[in-house]
């Protein structure tokens, strides 16, 4: 099966360092900072990778199990929030808020609810997530 890769690397101290995330495809390079993640500086950091992660799995795991139950959509778009709040001495990603909204021609709301709820559970993304809280706000819409 697929193995993807990463790398990361950290200069200097946490406030006052640096760093850089690549992903091994070449996709994306990027630089990181302490004020890139706790501050809101431009920039990326940990948490909106796997946001984007989160958003894609779960974009590909709903358009599976459409497809499964005999539906094509015409498109699904997914947004992540991921949240990285204080917990203890350290910092926690304590939920993710996922919103999608789907065009998918021919599907009733309670059908696609369920299609919803179950990309939610079965996407790859959200399993290694099963420490965090995953809510989902799914939306029906008109191509």
């Amino acid at each position: 099966m697929a193995v993807s890769t990463a790398d990361a690397v950290w200069e200097g101290s946490l406030k006052d360092g640096k760093g850089n995330m690549k992903l091994g495809s070449g996709a994306f390079n990027g630089a990181y900072s302490f004020r890139t993640r706790f501050e809101g500086a431009p920039g990326t950091n940990p948490e909106e990778l796997i946001g984007a992660a989160h958003a894609g799995c779960f974009s590909m795991a709903l358009s599976a199990g459409l497809g499964k139950a005999g539906f094509t959509p015409t498109r699904i778009r997914t947004s992540a929030k991921v949240h990285l709040e204080k917990v203890g001495e350290g910092f926690k990603i304590t939920r993710i808020q996922l919103t999608t909204e789907a065009a998918i021609p021919n599907i009733d709301e309670a059908t696609f609810k369920q299609q919803a709820e179950g990309a939610k559970k079965g996407c790859p993304v959200s399993q290694a997530l099963t420490g965090t809280q995953i809510e989902l706000d799914a939306k029906l819409v008109t191509a």
